[in-house]
């Protein structure tokens, strides 16, 4: 076998064996979310001011936080400010200023955010109690949901509310974890 037959030969096992290895990866992929709903429109007015975590997606971006997870909305023109704030394992409250975009045509229900521009994330609001009490967000993949309260703690009946709804939608009701609201930031 001459050189140049033995590299056809390797490129055409490597491109086969590449097949297969794709091949098999997709089989194992899960199938696609459905699309994921969010309320048909929010009162921006209404929904800005402080909102307290009363359970949640277990996700990295907030693994410093043990309690008190807080978040703030206030209009800057067109665009939201965004506080988030809580408190760490050594007490000590940690904290970070963001700005969220309305995606036009979704009734102001779905929001962009960035905390590190230029990169921005989904903030959907899923589900929205009466007289905005509690909320619902979560994003498309289902990795990240919240739910939260104007009041640290949260009437059982809202939370189970806001629990099935996001188990309807496709979420592990499961996973979600109680934030707990000990000493709140104001």
């Amino acid at each position: 076998m001459n050189v140049q037959h033995l590299t056809q030969h390797t490129g055409r096992l490597a491109a086969l064996i590449a097949a297969a290895a794709l091949a098999g990866l997709a089989g194992c992929a899960s199938p696609p979310n459905p699309p994921l709903p969010t309320v048909p429109s929010v009162d921006l007015a209404r929904y800005a001011g402080a909102w307290y975590e009363v359970a949640a997606l277990p996700n990295r971006f907030q693994k410093q936080c043990v309690a008190d997870t807080q978040a703030r909305y206030r209009q800057t023109g067109a665009d939201i400010e965004v506080v988030n704030r809580c408190r760490t394992a050594d007490g000590k409250v940690d904290g970070i200023t963001g700005i969220a975009k309305v995606v036009p045509d979704s009734g102001n229900a779905k929001l962009r955010v960035s905390f590190f521009r230029p990169f921005y994330g989904d903030y959907w609001v899923l589900a929205l109690g009466p007289d905005y009490r509690w909320v619902l967000v979560g994003e498309p993949t289902r990795r990240f949901g919240w739910v939260l309260s104007r009041t640290p703690a949260i009437a059982p009946a809202d939370l189970e509310t806001a629990l099935a709804r996001a188990e309807a939608l496709g979420y592990a009701r499961t996973t979600f974890k109680a934030t707990p609201q000990s000493q709140p930031l104001d």
